[in-house]
């Protein structure tokens, strides 16, 4: 293999003839095998570090900090990354120790080497355009990686938001399509209150778009930069002006609506947007956890459980029984969110390990945001176009469920009192009879036509005020309604 010399402070390393990347990147991969992650894994972030990069040569143009031509070239180079090229000259673990210094001098060299080849120059020849003086040129691992971080995880939170907004719609279709189904409502998995299934599915909708709007809350935290903090937040090295500007270009590049942070120090070190970020994906994944146990739950049968519903059939169940068939996604989505909620203590125990005017720990805080947002969008996919909007009901079975139940003599508690009908549903239970065999045919308490008007689909879903006659002041008795 043809290789190119190149040194750094350590010393000289050869380095791959072909590579746009250079020493700093060739060390990085070989001290940080770790997840077998790489950088390239994430495009967005390779991207949104060519964002910055793009804007801060722009922004030491216009400052006079950077010659024009060399600002062409670099600005040309970070445009064919933003364009997706080059995806595999970054090679690197995406942990790594020294808090994204790889990253950035992986992105410096990359870029100078494409600028390099623009103006007809060989690679490595850093006296024309250097990684550090002029790719680096009024920036810091530590303003340069947070930036593209909070870039990067902008974009792949739109898409994320974007399927669970699908898969809120799916529920929202489903609620309407089982607007008419009676079933049985359930409170610590005994029998409860009737209601309808739309009702149910309407329900689980709701409990996602409250989730969109967290998301929002998150995304506009993330759009607070520090760009042109440089080190620690003095912008040491920067020219007067240039976080401002370069912001401004950024904002431009990116097309986001991205804000200089108020405080440079203080944005520097802090990464409570991050735990904001991911106690909003683990508080989603704990939601859909709970929404695919109930899918499994009404799905459970066929025979011998509720089999309230029916979920697409993917595949078969299982290698020793025949004909069983498994709730496979609402299992993977489980897995998912089991893998999310993981991840966020990664994020809190990362956020809370920074010294002083920097966290170091940026990196794990990156492998673990990109990959719960990505686990969670392909997730709600899943959900959405395997299983959701396949589901069918049994609304047969359902009606029979509900008719069947014992919990049904709360609708007579205003009647009846709350006493007779507690004694009326432990005879049902005790004597395996339904609440309309005691109450109609053996007690005669109320008329079938008081009871066909009770437990009328609309009653019981819309229940109307009932009031309790007074017993009769000779006989104390109940009369028949």
């Amino acid at each position: 293999m043809e290789t190119r010399t190149e040194k750094d402070l350590l010393g000289e390393r050869q380095v791959p003839a072909g590579a746009y990347y250079g020493i700093q990147t060739l060390r990085g991969l070989e001290n940080f095998r770790i997840t077998g992650i790489p950088i390239a894994s994430e495009p967005l972030f390779v991207q949104a570090l060519a964002c910055v990069k793009k804007a801060a040569a722009l922004a030491n143009r216009d400052l006079g900090a950077l010659d024009p031509a060399i600002a062409r070239a670099i600005a040309g180079a970070c445009d064919r990354l933003i364009a997706g090229e080059f995806l595999d000259q970054f090679p690197c673990d995406m942990i790594q120790g020294g808090a994204g210094t790889t990253a950035n001098m992986n992105a410096n060299e990359v870029i100078a080497n494409l600028a390099l080849e623009s103006l007809g120059r060989p690679k490595g020849d850093y006296a024309v355009v250097s990684p550090y003086d002029h790719v680096n040129r009024s920036q810091s691992t530590n303003d340069v990686y947070p930036t593209a971080f909070r870039i990067a995880l902008i974009r792949r939170l739109a898409r994320y938001a974007e399927a669970l907004a699908r898969l809120r719609d799916a529920f929202g279709e489903k609620g309407r399509e089982f607007a008419r189904v009676l079933k049985m409502g359930r409170t610590h998995l005994q029998d409860a209150v009737p209601m309808s299934m739309g009702e149910e599915f309407h329900g689980f909708a709701t409990n996602l778009q409250e989730e969109l709007a967290r998301i929002e809350e998150s995304r506009h935290l993330l759009s607070e930069v520090n760009l042109g903090a440089t080190a620690i937040g003095t912008s040491v090295n920067a020219p007067p002006g240039y976080p401002e500007r370069a912001v401004r270009h950024l904002r431009d590049v990116t097309g986001l609506d991205l804000t200089l942070a108020e405080d440079l120090v203080e944005a520097t070190s802090d990464a409570g947007a991050y735990v904001q970020l991911s106690g909003v994906l683990k508080r989603t994944a704990v939601k859909l956890s709970k929404i695919c146990n109930d899918l499994r739950l009404l799905a459970s049968g066929p025979r011998c459980g509720l089999n309230e519903i029916r979920l697409p059939e993917l595949q078969p169940g299982s290698s020793i029984m025949p004909g069983k068939v498994n709730p496979v996604i609402p299992e993977v989505v489980n897995q998912t969110a089991f893998y999310v909620i993981g991840a966020d203590l990664t994020v809190t125990l990362a956020a809370s390990a920074g010294q002083l005017q920097l966290n170091v720990m940026e990196p794990a805080l990156a492998l673990a945001l990109f990959t719960s947002l990505r686990a969670m969008e392909n997730a709600v996919t899943a959900l959405r176009e395997k299983c959701v909007s396949g589901i069918a009901a049994n609304p047969t079975h359902t009606h029979l469920m509900v008719m069947r139940s014992l919990g049904i003599v709360t609708m007579l508690t205003p009647l009846l009192g709350y006493e007779r009908c507690a004694e009326i549903a432990r005879e049902g239970l005790r004597e395996r009879k339904s609440i309309h065999q005691i109450v109609v045919q053996e007690r005669q308490l109320i008329s079938q036509e008081k009871w066909d008007e009770l437990f009328s689909f609309e009653n019981l879903i819309r229940p109307a005020p009932a009031v309790r006659p007074p017993p009769p002041a000779e006989t104390g008795g109940a009369p028949r309604l």
